[in-house]
């Protein structure tokens, strides 16, 4: 497997990056344990996989106590990122320097390393003026405590305006973003992506399965299994999970959901890992985020970069899941800031 230059950067990460969400047993959802997410640590590294993503926020805290201990004696050879900015307990939330500054510190000691390799800023904060988050974010890794800045869920709009406040500045800039990415999910083609290559980020896809909705599971006019992913969310008594769930078992989804299948019986191969393969292969992605909850899952989801789809199986799938994005001509993206942020 390929290894890529993150972004508009010297740092080179492996095209599959392993997510840790599902490491941890905080949020009540079928999860690994923590013997299961060292599996699945060790596994991923013996396969030569060195990119690991993790957050603050997953588990409360508890998933990244878990990624440092499967690391401990072997961190050298990870390139190890996490995010910052949502609530952990009583730590507050936000960019803020204030908040930052704890969110990091409570950060390298839960993974019990010295230094984060990649530190993202988890969402966008309207509170905070970007100017200071982009300086406390460049005393970090003028401090030696983080050696590359990036972020997630950021609009293209925000994306600019933060490159803008690190040049302005003198600072260190982005050089990544993780969006959410996938056949069911393609809005950041209009101008995110156009965004991230015009300014130097290079991307971190997650939610490649769309949920769980292109494992080939769900299909229209059918309840999901009691058990499965969507059967737990809707069970739930949280209004915020069952729209969730609702919103993504949609005919549009599901009708991309069919076409796949058909597609992925036409290769021998699962859906799941057809739909991963489309993500890699898709212009402006540089490592798709991974989320196996087992071994297992974890060894299915690395044969898909190994996986040939064929042109003809791609172009289907690009035309069931097209959006109407309207007429762009990117002109936005080609006018670099004063100060030739472009080439920063």
């Amino acid at each position: 497997m390929d290894y890529l230059n993150l972004g508009r950067s010297g740092l080179r990460v492996f095209r599959a990056c392993l997510g840790t969400m599902n490491f941890g047993t905080g949020h009540g959802l079928a999860a690994s344990d923590e013997a299961t997410a060292g599996r699945v640590i060790d596994a991923f590294l013996e396969t030569g996989g060195t990119f690991i993503d993790t957050a603050d926020l997953y588990h409360r805290g508890e998933t990244e106590e878990i990624v440092g201990r499967a690391l401990k004696g072997r961190r050298e050879h990870v390139v190890l990122a996490t995010k910052g900015a949502m609530p952990v307990g009583a730590e507050g939330r936000g960019l803020s320097r204030r908040h930052l500054t704890r969110a990091l510190d409570a950060s390298l000691r839960r993974l019990g390393t010295d230094h984060i390799d990649l530190y993202q800023c988890h969402q966008w904060d309207p509170a905070t003026p970007i100017e200071e988050t982009m300086a406390t974010l460049d005393g970090f890794v003028r401090q030696g405590k983080v050696r590359y800045l990036g972020c997630s869920n950021f609009t293209a709009t925000q994306i600019v305006e933060s490159q803008w406040a690190a040049a302005q500045a003198g600072g260190t800039p982005f050089v990544s973003l993780q969006p959410q990415y996938s056949l069911v999910q393609r809005v950041i083609e209009a101008e995110v992506l156009p965004a991230c290559e015009r300014h130097g980020l290079g991307t971190v896809v997650y939610g490649t399965l769309g949920g769980g909705v292109l494992t080939g599971r769900y299909r229209r006019g059918e309840a999901p299994d009691p058990d499965s992913r969507m059967g737990r969310l809707l069970g739930r008594s949280m209004p915020g999970a069952r729209g969730w769930a609702t919103s993504l078992l949609n005919d549009r989804n599901l009708g991309i959901a069919e076409e796949l299948v058909k597609v992925a019986a036409g290769l021998g191969a699962d859906p799941s890992q057809v739909a991963l393969a489309w993500v890699a292969r898709r212009p402006g992605v540089t490592s798709v985020l991974l989320g196996p909850r087992s071994v297992e899952q974890l060894r299915s989801n690395l044969a898909a970069f190994d996986l040939d789809l064929p042109e003809e199986a791609a172009a289907r799938l690009d035309e069931v899941s097209r959006l109407d994005l309207g007429p762009m001509d990117g002109s936005f993206f080609h006018l670099a800031p004063r100060g030739n942020l472009a080439h920063r």
